[in-house]
């Protein structure tokens, strides 16, 4: 890659970042595409990103992506919200304009649902319930997506309850704030999505007990490091349907790339797999 006066420049900001594999997608679409562009990875300290935008306005950058922990503060630091956002509640992607404003869009119900659409192929959003765990902006995106797509019904499980009351309180009567151990939860799920941003480690909640669910239920996890999560592993085992997290990643990078750079991702990459190898996974 060579860059020149003329580059046109985006990025992700989040912290920690440096696991982030957006830079890797972005980059082999402007090198695919054969445009002059960079997409780099900016981390920054909690407190420190209305700073980090108003240091950018008007200035060479042309937008980023946003992750944990900044997506209510970058919905906030706009000057003009999509209504994707505004229904989300949140934003995972700035773009900034010449004259100095800075609009938010989120669309982590695009890649939610470009995620179902290539691993769970004839799942309808509109067939049933939702169960999301998890009450943070990306659970928030994931209620937005499916609202707009027909869905009766989202139910909201965590570990704080008065943060899933919040969410449901911000979207009105289609969505519920429930008992995590409540045994109606998943009775009737057409789709059971883990939003939380709890990780891996040893504080991570243990993966719910997916016998409650229906046996047509499809089981989503936003995380994508790695590939199969106990989330995943246990929604397996109990025979549902499981999708993986990076397609999402690579169904959210989609718009923002279009956004950041003014065409859409060249078609025929295999960024999946070019991801997996990354991860060392196989297809």
């Amino acid at each position: 890659m060579t860059l020149t006066a003329a580059t046109r420049i985006a990025g992700v900001v989040g912290q920690p970042i440096a696991h982030s594999l957006s830079p890797v997608l972005h980059n082999a679409w402007l090198q695919a595409a054969g445009l002059d562009g960079a997409y780099v990875a900016f981390g920054i300290e909690p407190g420190r990103f209305s700073a980090f935008v108003e240091g950018f306005r008007g200035g060479t950058l042309a937008g980023v992506n946003v992750t944990l922990p900044f997506k209510t503060d970058a919905l906030a630091a706009a000057d003009e919200v999509s209504p994707r956002a505004a229904a989300a509640g949140a934003a995972n992607v700035l773009v900034f304009r010449p004259g100095g404003s800075v609009t938010a869009d989120n669309t982590d119900g695009v890649g939610l649902l470009y995620a179902f659409t290539r691993q769970a192929p004839g799942f309808r959003p509109d067939r049933g319930p939702l169960v999301i765990f998890g009450a943070g902006g990306a659970a928030r995106g994931a209620a937005a997506a499916f609202l707009e797509a027909g869905c009766p019904e989202v139910r909201v499980l965590n570990r704080t309850r008065s943060r899933a009351d919040d969410l449901a309180a911000l979207f009105g009567p289609k969505v519920r704030a429930l008992d995590p151990a409540d045994p109606a939860a998943l009775g009737d799920a057409a789709a059971l999505v883990n939003a939380s941003s709890g990780g891996l480690g040893p504080e991570a909640p243990p993966p719910p007990d997916f016998a409650a669910a229906p046996a047509g239920a499809v089981a989503m996890d936003m995380t994508y490091k790695p590939l199969r999560t106990p989330f995943l592993a246990a929604a397996a085992a109990r025979g549902l349907t499981a999708v993986d997290g990076l397609d999402m990643l690579i169904g959210q990078a989609i718009p923002a790339f279009e956004a950041f750079f003014g065409q859409p991702p060249p078609a025929g990459l295999d960024v999946r797999a070019l991801v997996l190898r990354i991860l060392g996974e196989a297809q």
